[in-house]
């Protein structure tokens, strides 16, 4: 099949982008053509016989300005080459099939000052996403998050027979194996860090939206013995200048190291004593599962997408919302040195062995090479 994916921007470490490579790897393995259009595109360079990348250039100040243009150009594109499917990793119109990684706009944005929906890029957003998801719409959507799929449907009316729920998509380099203490011990003596010493990590582009300001406060909330012990990780592609900032200003600045993307997360996921994910949005939160097959013990959010694994995997604990500082404040304080830490650990294993952690990219593929919505195959 002659297949075109089209995505904003690619780049290494993002949970999309990584799900996009993974599908993309997988189409061509199984022959198919690929032509894909960005508008970036960085740390991946592939070299196949089948797969074309174009970036695409197109003028803007504003993000939502280029999408709109990206989005006039891909179509131009594609009725001079028309493929079998069009696949969209953002919103956009004219796809035969979505990925749907983000969460529903016009519903989020409820939250906010009546005027921005008067905004240009509220527009634009909304416009492509009711291009996508309006109930006389002829394409079938990747659901990632099942708790997404009633806010959708509450707004537009999709039908139910549209909506794919995919599993999580967990790399196999993350599941703990037999040599996982030994690369974690590793890691950590490269660290600097003692047996006393604790070890918190973070894992995730958006270093805002990801909450890492509530987990620098629940480090400095910690009692005095604890805190001095205890350093927190964060990888991922971001700001980090505002979030170094509250840490100076609460005094643990020297405990908090923001490291970027790395290649190597499994070995921080070996070696950490626990996960935060403490999320103010998050349609699904792909390193809650990575830590569940890392045997991780994790603190995250009641509203991240596979917030439930931890609640079925027993691996940790759940805040639900309201978020409030003082109950992650004191979350942290009890599982820093908990006794629970070997049975969380061992549950997490135990749940990653009888779980569907690592199929997305297979599930995916079954949808866009089957039939388009409303033919039958």
């Amino acid at each position: 099949m002659h297949l075109a994916f089209a995505l904003f921007k690619y780049f290494p470490h993002g949970g999309l982008q990584r799900n996009f490579r993974r599908i993309t790897e997988l189409a061509l393995e199984r022959g198919h053509r690929v032509d894909v259009y960005t508008l970036a595109w960085s740390g991946w360079t592939p070299e196949h016989p089948n797969l074309t990348v174009e970036v695409v250039k197109v003028p803007g100040w504003r993000n939502h300005t280029r999408y709109r243009r990206f989005g006039t150009h891909v179509q131009k594109r594609l009725a001079d080459n028309p493929p079998d499917r069009v696949v969209g990793f953002n919103k956009m119109p004219g796809l035969d099939v979505y990925y749907n990684a983000d969460p529903c706009f016009v519903e989020r944005a409820q939250a906010r000052h009546p005027l921005y929906r008067w905004s240009g890029r509220y527009r634009q957003h909304a416009a492509f996403e009711q291009a996508v998801f309006r109930a006389d719409a002829r394409n079938h959507i990747l659901l990632l998050s099942e708790a997404e799929k009633p806010l959708f449907q509450r707004w537009y009316a999709t039908p139910d027979d549209r909506f794919h729920l995919m599993p999580p998509y967990v790399s196999t380099d993350r599941f703990a194996g037999p040599e996982a203490p030994h690369i974690g011990a590793g890691l950590r003596r490269e660290l600097g860090l003692g047996e006393a010493d604790r070890m918190l990590l973070m894992v995730g582009s958006d270093f805002r939206r990801k909450g890492v300001d509530r987990s620098i406060r629940a480090l400095a909330a910690l009692p005095e013995s604890p805190r001095r012990r205890t350093h927190l990780y964060v990888l991922g592609k971001g700001r980090a200048a505002t979030q170094e900032a509250l840490a100076r200003g609460l005094g643990v600045a020297d405990q908090v190291h923001f490291l970027q993307g790395r290649d190597d997360v499994a070995r921080f996921l070996f070696a950490a004593d626990l996960l935060l994910h403490p999320a103010y949005q998050e349609n699904t939160g792909t390193a809650i599962v990575e830590a569940i097959a890392a045997g991780l013990p994790a603190l995250v959010t009641g509203n991240c997408g596979y917030a439930f694994h931890i609640e079925r995997a027993g691996s940790g604990r759940v805040l639900p919302p309201p978020f409030t500082q003082a109950a992650m404040d004191e979350a942290l304080a009890s599982m820093i040195d908990s006794p629970e830490q070997p049975r969380w650990r061992e549950y997490a294993r135990t749940y990653a062995r009888r779980t569907e952690l690592g199929s997305r990219a297979e599930h995916a593929l079954r949808v866009i090479e089957g039939p388009r919505y409303g033919e039958h195959g």
